[in-house]
């Protein structure tokens, strides 16, 4: 034990900017190699020199069939070791997206555009790969390398409207819309749960939204014909 401290304050004193020491001599530092590694006072450096003394060379090599980087590992006491390493794929990388947030943005994608998605993505607190809030420019990124097709404007129809655009065809608010959908007075459909409401432009003409707006825009009782008014007509 006492030798591989030994080794392990060479190694040390490697990090010493005006040190000046042989090589030193690691013969005993196998036997507690991870006790050297962490000893306190040991840097990286100090380890980045250790390695270049334990290793002879490394050669590394290319599977393609199973995509890994092999390398053969020669050590200077004449052993080798084999390590595989996965290679990525193109655009795969440790920061992922969640699968959650992906497949809003795939069945979103045919309706809306990246800022309502966008916009959908922040209400329902799914963050990007990095923890960061959506933009338009970022779910169009996401698309881009998931291949998914993008919402076109141009292509729009005319079938689904948005709750703004209902709106305006009614002449009523934006409350109104969603206060008949909330009834069930409007029909309404979510491509996912939370996102924006989509209405079928044809619904608008149905009986019961018609009735719904004259009921809203009636009085709420019936006042009586001999009820004196409190406030003056003047």
């Amino acid at each position: 034990m006492q030798r591989v401290q030994d080794c392990v304050t060479r190694v040390a004193a490697l990090n010493q900017p005006d040190a000046i020491a042989p090589t030193p001599d690691f013969t005993g530092i196998a036997a507690d190699l991870h006790g050297a590694w962490d000893a306190p006072g040991v840097t990286m450096r100090a380890r980045q020199q250790l390695v270049r003394t334990l290793i002879s060379d490394i050669i590394a090599s290319y599977d393609v069939n199973s995509r890994e980087i092999i390398l053969i590992i020669h050590w200077r006491g004449g052993q080798h070791s084999e390590l595989r390493v996965r290679k990525p794929k193109p655009g795969e990388h440790e920061c992922r997206t969640g699968d959650e947030a992906v497949a809003m943005i795939r069945t979103m994608a045919t309706r809306w555009s990246d800022e309502a998605i966008a916009a959908t993505l922040n209400r329902m607190g799914l963050p990007t790969a990095q923890g960061k809030t959506w933009t338009a420019h970022r779910v169009g990124s996401l698309r881009r390398v998931r291949g998914i097709h993008a919402f076109k404007s141009a292509e729009k129809n005319g079938e689904w409207l948005t709750m703004r655009e209902a709106a305006a065809k009614l002449g009523v608010s934006h409350h109104q819309i969603r206060r008949l959908i909330k009834e069930s007075a409007l029909d309404a459909e979510q491509v996912v749960p939370g996102a924006p409401y989509q209405i079928r432009a044809s619904d608008l003409s149905d009986e019961r939204v018609t009735l719904a707006l004259a009921r809203k825009g009636s009085p709420c009782r019936v006042i009586p014909e001999n009820q004196t008014s409190m406030f003056s007509n003047t």
